[in-house]
């Protein structure tokens, strides 16, 4: 386990943001389902991807990584049966590749380490076996699947991550018919199924959208092409907010129109009184006095973190609302954040769904335990630039699992963050 301790210091300058790490799952997906040999740059070796690139090396693929190019070569992928397969601890990997498997008529198990065996499967448990697969699932991994997936209407009547929407979206097409997705309510964080049906158009595969879902012909093929990855809002957003409470940060790499939903980051920035500005490739933020506001956040899961740091420098009070979906994470956000809040002297109050935040200007110094979150461990970090004295996060580690090299930029940026093996 390691610690990052953290000297107070407000960061500046100009990063470049990784590539995204939604993105680059979806593509070594669609370049395993083309058979054939695709290259995707740049690439960030987190764990989570690094989880989808061991999934396709199992399921037959070829993979290497030359520089910050990874090649990947399917031409001999799903050939083998009965094979297990270790997800780590990504959700996205677990999630997309089960119907996949399915549609190729493999037996095949499941298998994660950490929090993603208790995260809720259930979706899948009931769904697939209307349609000739077979699941064994008792409540936590392994989940093992076996029979072919067959096309059809697939009615999914609860509120549900769109990790699984995505891995129907991207098994459909492979099947010989064709077939519908029917949502009764609206798929929480939509932004990251808009990035699948992109990812899978440039790709060569098409779906088209309904009032209450998708229509996904079947009898299609997935083409092999060279993939460029687009920077990652997600992590950008980390050091957009520094800006917003320190001096002037400048995020290169990233695209305004991008379909991530968590782009919208600039847009809470700006409206809770940060000055934003753009180019054609980047975005500034400047300081200014920030005020408190209401935010729903369903569709953005993975900014709550850092909207509860900015939410704790505002003026009055700010309220996080529709994100009981936290709970099932790497770890309860909710409840992670409501803990390091409260050890750093605020005034917060945990909801059903959400977090009631009375913001102030200054922190004290404390001890925050980052309960083996990537994104607590960042949002906190940011916050340590505001407080009294030095600021100790266990876990620190945890940030591999999708930013790596967070730390490095952070202190690129001027920041004081020793990383300690203890």
């Amino acid at each position: 386990m390691s610690t990052a301790l953290i000297t107070p210091k407000k960061l500046s300058g100009t990063i470049v943001a990784p590539p995204s790490k939604s993105y680059t799952h979806r593509a070594i997906i669609c370049a395993l389902l083309s058979r054939g040999i695709c290259e995707i740059y740049p690439v960030e070796i987190s764990n989570d991807v690094m989880a989808t690139i061991n999934a396709a090396r199992t399921l037959g693929a070829f993979a290497s990584l030359v520089s910050e190019r990874l090649i990947i070569d399917a031409r001999a992928a799903f050939l083998k049966d009965h094979i297990t397969i270790n997800c780590g601890e990504s959700g996205s990997t677990l999630r997309f590749l089960i119907p996949i498997v399915s549609a190729f008529g493999l037996s095949a198990k499941f298998e994660g380490t950490s929090t993603l065996s208790s995260r809720p499967m259930d979706v899948f448990a009931e769904i697939l076996p209307n349609f000739g697969v077979e699941c064994r699932y008792s409540g936590i991994l392994p989940f093992s699947i076996s029979g072919r997936l067959q096309p059809g209407k697939f009615l999914i009547s609860q509120d549900i991550s769109s990790q699984f929407v995505t891995g129907l979206l991207f098994a459909l097409p492979l099947l010989p018919g064709d077939s519908e997705i029917i949502l009764a309510t609206p798929c929480g964080s939509s932004g990251y199924v808009d990035m699948t049906v992109k990812t899978m158009e440039d790709f060569g595969v098409t779906v088209s959208r309904t009032e209450q879902g998708f229509k996904i012909p079947g009898n299609q093929r997935y083409c092999a092409r060279n993939y460029a990855v687009e920077g990652d809002w997600s992590q950008a957003a980390f050091f957009l907010a520094a800006g917003a409470i320190g001096d002037p940060v400048t995020v290169r790499g990233v695209n305004p129109n991008s379909l991530q939903g968590d782009r919208i980051i600039a847009n809470l920035l700006e409206r809770m009184g940060a000055k934003v500005s753009y180019g054609e490739d980047e975005v500034t933020v400047l300081p200014e006095k920030l005020v408190e506001g209401n935010i729903f956040a369903e569709r953005i899961p993975d900014l709550v973190p850092i909207l509860a740091i900015l939410g704790a420098c505002a003026e009055g009070s700010t309220q996080i609302f529709g994100a009981s979906r936290l709970k099932f994470k790497e770890s309860n956000r909710l409840k992670s954040l409501y803990d390091g809040l409260k050890n750093l002297g605020v005034d917060v109050t945990e909801t059903d769904d959400g977090l009631l935040i009375q913001g102030q200007r200054s922190f004290a110094n404390a001890k925050i335990n980052g309960f083996n979150d990537h994104r607590i461990v960042m949002a906190f970090s940011v916050a340590a630039i505001l407080a009294q004295e030095k600021v100790c996060i266990s876990d620190a580690e945890s940030i591999s699992k999708s930013y790596p090299s967070f730390f490095e930029d952070y202190n690129k940026l001027g920041g004081c963050v020793n990383v300690l093996d203890l």
